[in-house]
């Protein structure tokens, strides 16, 4: 019989009520929502990483929010792929991307870091780039501002009002990955 790979679906952000409405900390909101809607209760803690594992869509998943920080969320990820034997293909990272217009989602089958310091970290931790990932536009500042400022700051109220959508887009793209796979959801998707 063959075995099937669970998958670790892993969101980045950083931890703490200070950060909870960050635009970095998308990919926290992104493992919340899928948790919600798929009875996924996030209650135990492992490796520097808060975590749930349920059925999502059919699939055995491992929804992980790293505590570590989010340029420090590589170890936690490595070690919980370890711990479950999950590997890179079956690793889905979903990140805020500054580069991306406010709203849009693209998906990457693997790569570089871009100057994600949460892909860096991640990248540096597994020794590859080769795994799947989520990028959720977050749109660069109109004026010159400091980006870690943009970053770290919480989205304005219009940004808001546009997020609930913005989920349920993100939460359906990670139901084709898992159901048709990285390419079929490039296709749909980017």
């Amino acid at each position: 019989m063959m075995h099937i790979a669970p998958w670790l679906i892993a969101g980045l952000g950083n931890p703490g009520r200070k950060y909870a409405s960050s635009r970095h900390n998308a990919g926290f909101m992104v493992i919340d929502h899928i948790a919600d809607a798929n009875h996924v209760t996030i209650s135990r803690n492992k490796f520097d990483a808060d975590f749930g594992r349920g059925n999502i869509d059919g699939f055995d998943a491992v929804l992980l929010k790293p505590m570590a920080y989010m340029n420090r969320s590589g170890l936690p990820i490595s070690r919980m792929a370890a711990f479950f034997q999950i590997p890179l293909d079956h690793l889905l990272v979903i990140h805020d991307d500054i580069d991306i217009g406010y709203g849009k989602i693209k998906i990457k089958a693997k790569g570089g870091h871009g100057g994600h310091n949460g892909l860096r970290s991640i990248i540096d931790a597994v020794g590859s780039g080769d795994f799947p990932r989520l990028r959720i536009g977050i749109g660069r500042p109109e004026t010159a501002v400091d980006i870690s400022g943009y970053v770290l700051g919480n989205f304005a109220t219009d940004e808001w009002r546009e997020f609930g959508p913005i989920l349920d887009k993100t939460a359906e793209a990670v139901d084709t990955i898992l159901r048709h796979g990285v390419v079929e959801g490039m296709n749909r998707f980017n």
